[in-house]
């Protein structure tokens, strides 16, 4: 891999912040140095003292004076040593990375904290795209990623895809504009990634199957682009075994990954983590060395002790819970639409996630009927519009969450729902 073609100039020159590097060499220092070198704030002028934070189970997470001192303090910017690593054995379990034993320079397995995926994913834009590159992703896109994506000035491909995700037949078709061997040839502009949610796509709620994983990173390999695997959901998969990762077929160390504790820990902590070859991690914490310095310590170290306390057993047992109340929603939602959409709306049973997608039959572009009259029957909706490239793009579909409501609210929006698309016929 030459991952020195994916950089744009601007991530190309990031060199490392020599505060940032005295942080991290202090916080691996024993406690008889003296430290006269960065400018941390003394934590005896902080007016926090202890903490203790309380589990569901009734377990207790303890902050005594010491601990709450690291807390509240400046650490390195990757992340604090004891969740990486932890982190770290998590991704070797649940992925077993072809790439873990590579050496660095050969894209070996490296993993770095961020403020929550979201986070992480735009350094990774800012790190490999430049105005005018092609990019690919399969619309309908999160918007967070499409607004993201649009200020960079790049070309942004849509893949076609169907209930199973990107359809690989469609992406070399996209792909025959280019021979294999133009990657090595900056004129030809080559897609330089691809993007994609592998689980419980927001807004769609699909999922890629493995078979097409496979097809796709062997496209990724004949063609030289990088895979983006944005994967909030990951530990959202309603049904078992989980689908295999892009990561976990990743011999080449072209596969970014970001994962999210979101959905199963926290939104409010943030904490996300960026797994991917060391070359381009080290990237994105050089950007974060002079962006946000850091993850708070503070969520770093309440996760820290928690996955420590629970063990990967009981974190993923943790998941396991989280999975039964979403699937459980999952069902209630699809009995509501069973109920009242019947004949009105047709949509695809999640896989994974917590979204629902819905087609209204016989409206052109459901806009203005969920966004001004939905809004007058006090049910709130996303209109199918705000996930496209062109958001101008009329459609007739919408997306219902349903990770909040409880089961009863989910039937009366639906019953009112069902009023309105008859009212708008």
């Amino acid at each position: 891999m030459n991952y020195a073609r994916f950089l744009t100039a601007t991530s190309a020159a990031r060199k490392p912040s020599p505060i940032r590097i005295w942080t991290e060499i202090l916080s691996r220092a024993p406690k008889s140095v003296i430290s006269l070198a960065t400018g941390s704030p003394n934590p005896n002028t902080f007016p926090f003292k202890t903490a203790v934070i309380t589990t569901k189970q009734g377990n207790t997470i303890q902050f005594d004076e010491e601990v709450m001192k690291r807390a509240l303090q400046y650490s390195p910017s990757a992340g604090i040593p004891e969740l990486l690593s932890w982190l770290k054995q998590l991704q070797v379990k649940l992925h077993n990375p072809p790439t873990i034993h590579y050496p660095s320079s050969q894209g070996q397995m490296d993993i770095c904290v961020t403020s929550g995926s979201q986070e992480g994913l735009c350094k990774v834009f800012e790190m490999i795209i430049n105005r005018g590159d092609n990019i690919l992703l399969n619309e309908p896109a999160y918007s967070g990623t499409l607004q993201a994506l649009l200020p960079l000035g790049c070309n942004i491909i849509n893949v076609p895809s169907d209930g199973c995700g990107i359809i690989p037949d469609s992406l070399k078709e996209v792909l025959s504009r280019w021979k294999p061997e133009d990657s090595k040839n900056p004129q030809k502009n080559t897609p330089k990634c691809l993007y994609t949610v592998p689980n419980g796509n927001n807004p769609t709620g699909n999922s890629l199957t493995s078979d097409r994983k496979k097809e796709i990173y062997e496209l990724a390999r004949k063609y030289d682009f990088l895979i983006i695997e944005d994967d909030p959901y990951y530990f959202l998969q309603f049904n078992k075994p989980w689908t295999p990762s892009f990561l976990s077929m990743d011999v080449d160390g072209r596969v970014i990954r970001a994962d999210s504790f979101s959905k199963i820990l926290s939104s409010g902590l943030r904490i996300g983590f960026i797994t991917g070859p060391k070359p381009l991690v080290e990237r994105i914490v050089l950007h974060t060395q002079v962006s946000t310095l850091q993850t708070s310590t503070f969520t770093q170290l309440l996760v820290a002790q928690l996955l420590h306390q629970w063990g990967e057993e009981g974190f993923l047992a943790h998941v396991d819970r989280v999975i039964d109340f979403y699937r459980n929603q999952k069902d209630a939602i699809l009995a509501a639409a069973d109920k009242w959409l019947s004949g009105l709306a047709e949509w695809h049973v999640p896989t994974a996630g917590m979204f629902l997608w819905i087609k209204v039959k016989g409206i052109y572009d459901v806009k203005k009927m969920i966004e001004e009259k939905a809004i007058k029957k006090e049910i709130f909706f996303i209109s199918g519009s705000d996930f496209y490239i062109d958001s101008s793009t009329p459609s007739p579909y919408l997306r219902a969450s349903f990770s909040l409501a409880s089961p009863e609210q989910m039937d009366t929006a639906f019953q009112r729902l069902a009023q309105l698309i008859k009212e708008s016929l």
